[in-house]
């Protein structure tokens, strides 16, 4: 039997707190590769961003034009308590493939292994059409064999190439080296540039 991943489902899991999927912190592959970005002006967008602490770190270090979408009102309200400046309308309660605007940057964090596998094309499709020119998709893909019962979903290396080759160069697609520890080994971080 299918769960419908839904608004109602994600609300639900932060409402009981039911959220084994966050670390509370930015895992350390995304955050050593947001200190070597310069470009504080970059246009940044967080999909499926759930508490977002990829957003908090960013914002903690100046960056200021960062978007974090997701299905569910109270992890958007869960950041806003942790940083009260964090400016309102770029906290976007939505369905990410509602989404339109333009970015130099899309930090994927357990969104890609949250969605059905049936929405793995359209994901990738519609990840190209919000990046500019020479825009990046970076962050983590779970690699472990695809479950048919998720959250998490799974997937693997060459399946993943398959899908994203179509609309991105794929700059790295490896083995994470710097996992948090429930995660090492089941990682892959990735620097997909828009075609």
């Amino acid at each position: 039997m299918k769960t419908n991943l839904d608004k109602t489902y994600w609300e639900q899991k932060y409402i009981e707190n039911n959220t084994g999927w966050d670390i509370g912190t930015a895992s350390t592959p995304l955050k050593e590769y947001i200190n070597q970005l310069a470009n504080k002006d970059l246009k940044i967008l967080i999909p499926g961003a759930g508490n977002s602490y990829e957003a908090e770190y960013l914002y903690k270090l100046g960056f200021s034009n960062i978007d974090v979408i997701d299905i569910a009102k109270q992890p958007l309200e869960n950041l806003k308590k942790r940083i009260s400046s964090f400016p309102e309308k770029q906290l976007i309660q939505d369905n990410f493939f509602n989404h339109s605007k333009k970015y130099d940057l899309i930090i994927e964090q357990t969104f890609f292994c949250a969605l059905q596998p049936t929405l793995r094309q359209a994901y990738a499709k519609k990840m190209s059409s919000l990046l500019n020119d020479k825009g990046k998709l970076i962050g983590l893909l779970f690699n472990f064999e695809l479950a048919n019962e998720g959250p998490p979903f799974g997937g693997c290396l060459e399946e993943y190439f398959q899908l994203f080759s179509n609309y991105f160069n794929i700059k790295t697609l490896e083995n994470c080296h710097n996992s948090i520890k429930p995660r090492f080994g089941r990682e892959l971080f990735f620097i997909f540039e828009k075609k």
